[in-house]
């Protein structure tokens, strides 16, 4: 999570249904007040989010935190959104977890930037009873929006996330810089103890932490000026992850937001593969590795206190644009959960996702000919030259694209409407190996498209705000295997 001045938001803009190039007969339903508001992917009741925050399954619900400004649509005031949910798909939303505070020392205003929350069994002392939520946050202190001093604090709460109190004797680690933030803290369970990362961004750094109690933090090591270090980094985590195709295996995973595959204009993921002892990470990656090739994924973080899992949920939208996306009374939406794991390839190991299952029950088999709404979902294949196209229109597509081993998604002509100069773009990313053909797995939801090849190895996640409804067209290189409309 970061701070910066951006421009205020446009008006309510108009919304989306979907697209194709084939004729029907079949009327087209009328446009809706929210039709950019995506059925199955999170959005804030109202007002702005950005990151991802303390995610964590506790007591039979996954609990979503997020950065949120409860006074807006535009970035400021970051607070703790909350909403919690028992399937990732359909989410209560409740009230602000942690608000903006004063500084009990200067009375300055203190953001409550991004953090994470972890299941405690008493370590910290502050549970009533054989465990308690608590949460590690960045205290980001500024006065008259200049940022002074970030540093990291604690809250606590005793009642499954629906209240929280501020720890007394914050900041429970200050380190004296002006940017150091976004602490993740998991369990180490072979050394029994507390790990917790955080970045200093503009070293591209990553500081390694211990704790016995969650209250006092010991410096373990360093990692860092790895990778692409194009833009700041931010937001890290840490988890380990099985490699499917070899028995018995695994590795460490280092995730972190940073710059985008086509420069820092723009904002993305990297991952580093490599071995974590407790103390230390260490990795022989010497390029850059992206978790998705499209210009709206971002801050991405897994679920603590999952055993048999990895789930990521990343923050569908990009810095470079943020601020301005034409969708009105609200701003910004999560992805699809991620499942992750790791696979051997001829290139080495790599990063896999699989989208988190939607039951049969939510999807309506249908004929991609006749999906007029917006939230859908594809199995298509594309030969050499394929061509998939979303709502299409006289005056508008998006082209999903495979050719010379090559996987692009085109959103240059998705809208009329030029709300922001840095929006139109076209994501591409090469397939190792130049495959003859490329299945794909494609989630549609309102104005998010997400891209998965059938192997989990690529990924591509962009928003389109097209302003009339569409079609979908494919062309004689293209099949599309399976549909299926989102029922609710």
């Amino acid at each position: 999570m970061r701070m910066i001045n951006l421009k205020k938001t446009w008006p309510i803009a108009v919304g989306i249904l979907l697209a194709g190039m084939m004729s029907c007969s079949k009327k087209e339903p009328a446009m809706t007040a929210e039709r950019y508001r995506p059925r199955f992917h999170f959005t804030p009741p109202a007002n702005w989010t950005n990151d991802p925050n303390g995610l964590v399954f506790y007591a039979g619900e996954y609990h979503l935190f997020y950065q949120h400004n409860p006074h807006g649509t535009t970035w400021g005031h970051m607070s703790w959104g909350h909403a919690v949910s028992t399937d990732l798909l359909h989410w209560e939303h409740l009230p602000i977890a942690i608000r903006e505070y004063p500084d009990p020392a200067t009375g300055d205003s203190t953001m409550v930037f991004s953090g994470t929350v972890v299941v405690d069994n008493n370590s910290s002392g502050l549970c009533t009873g054989p465990d308690c939520l608590v949460a590690i946050f960045t205290s980001h202190v500024h006065k008259g929006g200049a940022g002074l001093r970030q540093h990291q604090s604690l809250a606590f709460s005793n009642d499954r996330g629906r209240t929280w109190q501020l720890y007394d004797k914050n900041p429970i680690l200050d380190i004296q810089r002006k940017d150091f933030r976004d602490p993740k803290v998991f369990w180490h369970a072979a050394t029994s103890r507390w790990i917790m990362l955080a970045v200093v961004p503009d070293l591209f750094k990553v500081q390694f932490y211990a704790s016995a109690n969650l209250r006092e933090w010991n410096l373990l090591s360093e990692f860092g000026s790895a990778g692409d270090t194009a833009r700041i980094w931010e937001c890290p985590d840490l988890f380990s992850l099985p490699v499917t195709n070899e028995a018995s295996t695994s590795k460490w995973v280092l995730s972190l937001s940073g710059s985008h595959p086509q420069g820092p204009t723009y904002v993305g993921m990297q991952y580093f593969i490599g071995d974590f002892d407790g103390t230390t990470f260490t990795t022989t990656q010497t390029q850059p590795r992206y978790v998705d090739y499209g210009k709206d994924f971002y801050a991405g973080i897994v679920f603590n206190n999952v055993a048999d899992k990895s789930i990521m949920l990343g923050w569908v939208n990009n810095w470079a644009y943020a601020n301005d996306i034409p969708t009105g009374s609200w701003r910004g939406a999560m992805s699809l959960p991620r499942m992750l794991s790791l696979a051997q390839t001829p290139e080495g190991v790599r990063l896999k996702q699989e989208f988190w299952p939607i039951p049969d029950t939510l999807k309506m088999p249908i004929d991609w000919e006749e999906i007029f709404s917006g939230s859908f979902g594809l199995e298509a294949t594309l030969e050499d030259g394929g061509t998939l196209e979303l709502f299409k229109a006289e005056t508008q597509t998006t082209q999903i694209h495979y050719e010379n081993g090559q996987l692009s998604l085109d959103r240059l002509k998705s809208q009329p409407l030029h709300f922001h100069p840095l929006f139109s773009s076209r994501e591409t990313v090469d397939i190792a190996g130049r495959p003859a053909a490329i299945t794909l797995q494609v989630v549609v939801d309102q104005s998010i498209i997400e891209i998965l090849t059938a192997d989990g190895l690529y990924a591509i996640t962009n928003q389109v705000f097209p302003e009339t409804n569409g079609r979908i067209a494919i062309n004689a290189r293209t099949r599309i295997a399976k549909s299926w409309q989102w029922r609710q």
